[in-house]
């Protein structure tokens, strides 16, 4: 018979034996849960606005139990961010999402180094939420590999209110309004035009200029086509010509400037006016400035009736850790959300890229954004921006960057030599 120390002796090594056991599958079981997935996501939303918009995705995306970490790259335009993407890639250690856009989306694909989520698209119907011009260039082979967040109008021309009230002026439709309007504002002591001396700005200024002057049929050829009689035609010199003639419109401290020190300059009244895209706007509303009221957004001189068009997005790359995978696509779909949408193009400047969305909460350059939109549809007056990675190759877009720089900054050099150099350049490979 046994006794009751042995009885309980053994009771004791069962009670050990079991919670071995137990403790055993509670940690077989935590090794196979999802752990919450470190997404690194690189990207150059840098200023004012922009910054803000980015700390919106990040609480998102952490409040689905992901872990974000911050790649932010400023200055360049971008320019910046994809030197630092490449050499990530290059070295094998990529970022989970990139900002990139426009075919840089497809030269990536080609690399073999981005990854679909085509998954969550298709459940969540993103073909019928995306406008098609956009959709397509979201894909590689037929499947999403990035996802847009937004769409940002290029063609833009902000102004200081009260610097067109001191001049008894309106907001200028043509380009005869604009440089008469210009030269009351300079006798007024006013810098009529506040620019930032980086190629990209002044390519972004030169685009929305030639829109104006040649018109979206013209744009199409010239920068979608690289037709070369246009590139190099006499609309293309007028156009050249135009933007030239602003040069003398604007200060001699613009060398280096980025582009939210030139919005600062109009926020401020020390410029009255600015050739930019709407995430200006952010800037605008981060100095808590009324549209309509402290500030104008107009279209281009002449492309009131056109479109042009840069749409932010991040593409998603192939990464060795299995659990980035899970946060890759929570933040695909993330972006498309509707709270999301909402939310971050409020803060943007920009207008929601998911079709159908409510605007209510948004402004009046916001909801002119989005009817010029869907009107620009309509009459196939909407184009990509070439000055913003949205059409042509990044080789043809650094080339034509330094036509347009060199041409702002040497006095001596026609417009005609320029156009020329434009046709030459977009034979770049």
């Amino acid at each position: 018979m046994r006794t009751q120390s042995t009885i309980l002796a053994k009771r004791a090594s069962q009670t050990a034996r079991f919670t071995a056991c137990a403790l055993g599958v509670a940690a077989l079981f935590a090794a196979n849960v999802a752990r919450p997935a470190e997404v690194e996501v690189l990207h150059y939303w840098t200023s004012g606005g922009e910054a803000k918009s980015a700390q919106v995705l990040k609480q998102m995306l952490e409040e689905k139990g992901d872990t974000w970490k911050d790649f932010a790259v400023a200055g360049g335009g971008g320019g910046n961010a994809m030197t630092a993407l490449k050499t990530r890639v290059i070295a094998g250690n990529p970022p989970a999402a990139a900002q990139i856009k426009g075919p840089a989306i497809q030269e990536w694909g080609d690399e073999g180094v981005l990854v679909s989520i085509d998954d969550v698209a298709k459940s969540e119907g993103w073909d019928k939420l995306i406008p098609s011009q956009i959709s397509s260039i979201m894909k590689y082979k037929g499947q999403y590999v990035a996802a847009p967040v937004n769409v940002h109008r290029v063609n833009w021309l902000w102004i200081n209110a009260d610097a067109l009230k001191k001049v008894n002026a309106q907001a200028p439709t043509t380009w005869d309004a604009f440089f008469k309007t210009a030269d009351a504002l300079q006798k007024a002591g006013i810098t009529p035009v506040a620019i930032g001396g980086q190629s990209w700005q002044e390519a972004e200024t030169f685009e929305t200029v030639a829109l104006g002057v040649g018109g979206a049929a013209f744009y199409k050829k010239a920068f979608v086509q690289l037709d070369q009689a246009t590139l190099k035609g006499p609309t293309m010199v007028k156009a050249l010509e135009t933007f030239k003639k602003i040069k003398a419109y604007t200060d001699k401290g613009q060398t280096g400037r980025d582009w939210n020190m030139a919005t600062g300059m109009v926020i401020s009244g020390k410029a009255a006016m600015q050739f930019m895209g709407d995430w200006a706007k952010g800037e605008f509303t981060v100095a808590n400035k009324v549209p309509g009221q402290d500030y104008l957004c107009v279209p281009g001189p002449g492309s009131q009736g056109s479109y042009t068009f840069n749409v932010d997005s991040f593409a998603f790359f192939k990464v060795k850790s299995a659990d980035v995978e899970k946060g890759q696509k929570d933040l695909a779909s993330l972006l498309l959300s509707p709270k999301f949408q909402e939310i971050f193009n409020l803060n943007k400047g920009s207008i929601p890229v998911r079709q159908g969305m409510d605007l209510s909460k948004f402004d009046d350059c916001a909801k002119k954004s989005a009817a010029d939109f869907t009107s620009a549809q309509s009459k196939g007056t909407l184009v990509p921006s070439w000055a913003h990675d949205m059409v042509v190759s990044p080789a043809v877009e650094g080339a034509f960057y330094d036509v347009i720089g060199n041409y702002w900054n040497d006095d001596s050099e026609t417009a005609q030599q320029a156009a020329d150099k434009l046709a030459v350049a977009a034979k770049t490979q």
